[in-house]
């Protein structure tokens, strides 16, 4: 049997979908109540749902054989694991943000930037060579810059809906993310032909 970890929230239907594409028993994972635990009801697989930071977690410490996370938890997690298919679900981008005619990537000297991706937001800013501080913030980014706390903002983004209906705009795609999948580094040695099997099963109904 191989455990696989499954993202909560915006990659849980989607991942769902693509098991349930790929020939996978997910009945149980689609009416699930309050169960934590979930078996395949047609090959030898059980599923749990985490939070994206835990999917890391348990994959790293050998609970879970295989995860399906965001390319965003990653850069802001660990590395102790084989990063193995992008399953293009998912698809959003990381985007620099702010207030109208307050493009912070143009400002000079030392900026302010909210984000709840402190090492996303670092590495970017490295790259462009500026001098930057982190506001780390876990609720609504958005509301940083509209009340003056910081110059911008770097977040996630699917449609725009949410920095529309707050008055901000973009101004620079950082990096576009999707949802990977993840494999315990043992369990690739110890489990491989199961693990390659779940894999090559998935890669089949990922999009061109």
């Amino acid at each position: 049997m191989i455990s696989v970890a499954l993202t909560k929230g915006r990659l849980e239907k989607s991942s769902t979908a693509m098991l349930e594409k790929a020939g996978y028993g997910v009945e149980k994972l689609k009416d699930k109540g309050r169960a934590l635990v979930f078996p395949d009801t047609v090959k030898d697989v059980r599923y749990f749902l985490v939070k994206a930071n835990d999917c890391i977690t348990y994959v790293e410490h050998g609970v879970a054989d295989i995860g399906i996370v965001g390319k965003d938890t990653i850069l802001e997690g660990g590395n102790d694991y084989y990063e193995m298919l992008d399953l293009k679900i998912g698809e959003c981008r990381f985007i620099c943000a702010s207030l109208p005619d307050h493009n912070p990537l143009t400002m000079s000297g030392h900026i302010r930037i909210g984000t709840k991706y402190p090492e996303v937001t670092r590495r970017y800013f490295r790259q462009l060579g500026r001098d930057v501080e982190i506001i780390k913030i876990d609720g609504s980014v958005e509301l940083s810059p509209i009340l003056g706390l910081v110059d911008g903002i770097v977040d996630i983004m699917e449609t725009g809906t949410t920095l529309r209906e707050n008055g901000l705009v973009v101004y620079d795609t950082v990096c576009r993310i999707s949802a990977r999948a993840i494999v315990n580094r043992a369990a690739y040695r110890l489990k491989h032909e199961e693990v390659m099997t779940f894999l090559n099963d998935l890669k089949k109904q990922v999009k061109e």
